[in-house]
Order: C-alpha cells, then structure tokens, then sequence
C-alpha cells in the first residue's frame, strides 16, 4: 500500500497587515490541504508598514487559532525569490490566491500564467472573498488609518493596536 502524499498549500502575501480578509481565505484554504504554508513576502515594489519579522510575527499571531481549530498545520515563513521556486521548495502542489474583484481576477490570471510556465505541476486555486470582506486591502486599511479613520472592521483588536503604534496614533 503506498502512502498518501502530503497537500502542501502555499498562500503567498505580503501581510502589510494581515487583515480579516486573509483571514477568511487562511482558514478557508486551510480545508484544501494537510499542510498550509503562509509565505511572506519582501515585495520590492511595496513599502511596507511593518518590517518583514514583523509581518511574519503578526500572521503567526493571528493565525494560531486556525492550526489549532482546524488541525491542518500552518507554518509562516518569509521568503524573497520568484513564487514558484518558493512553492518548488517547500513542496508545495498547490497555491491559495483569494479574489476579491475583477480587477484581482485580471492580474491573477496573468501570474498564474507565468506560473504554469514556470512549473505546470503547481496549481493554482482561486478563493472568492467573502462579500464581507470584498472591499478589504492592507493598503486601504493602512490609508484609512493614517488619516485617523476607523479600521476595527477590517482587521482583529491586535492587529489595529499595532497599525495604530506604528503610524503614532492613541491606541
């Protein structure tokens, strides 16, 4: 009898913060494999908030609940090469990419293009956002609070302690 091979998962982001939104598509993604692997990212093209550890100790943080609620094992690792040689790395068969409008649609078909070029053993699987967290954007989230509005909607009591910390605001 030969022994079943482990789904490995990758849901790659930057987590800049890690919002409700991703939240929904970790524990929903997390249903599709036997192990999650969130990868976070060092995108050239963004200025992060929070520094690359930072981001890597919030995502475990918030998604500790999931391992333990769900019983697939979620580990959270940073990583600054292409996409796919990370997902080659780690072993991952599958990639996790959650759409919230046509616009993600657009540019996620492109990138999984390119992917299956670059390795057509790994799959990609597109989540729809849940039509509660549709409008929800790390770089919204941010702008919002550098302008003093409101973020609670759109991120845990964690996770806007911290935003609020880092741009100086009263917690």
């Amino acid at each position: 009898m030969t022994q079943k091979k482990e789904r490995i998962g990758l849901y790659p982001g930057t987590f800049d913060p890690i919002t409700l939104g991703h939240i929904d598509i970790i524990k929903r993604g997390a249903k599709l494999v036997d192990r999650l692997v969130l990868g976070i990212s060092t995108n050239p093209s963004k200025q992060p908030l929070f520094d690359l550890d930072e981001r890597v100790e919030m995502v475990r943080e918030e998604t500790a609940f999931i391992e333990k609620n769900e019983g697939v094992a979620i580990e959270v690792r940073p990583f600054d090469t292409l996409l796919m040689s990370f997902a080659e790395e780690i072993g991952a068969g599958i990639i996790i990419r959650g759409l919230r409008a046509v616009s993600d649609f657009e540019y996620e078909f492109q990138m999984t293009a390119m992917n299956y070029k670059l390795n057509p053993n790994v799959e990609t699987v597109f989540l729809m956002a849940d039509p509660s967290y549709q409008a929800i954007a790390s770089r919204l989230v941010k702008e919002i609070a550098i302008f003093d509005g409101e973020i609670k909607a759109f991120v845990s009591p964690s996770v806007r302690q911290k935003v609020l910390a880092k741009l100086g605001k009263t917690v």
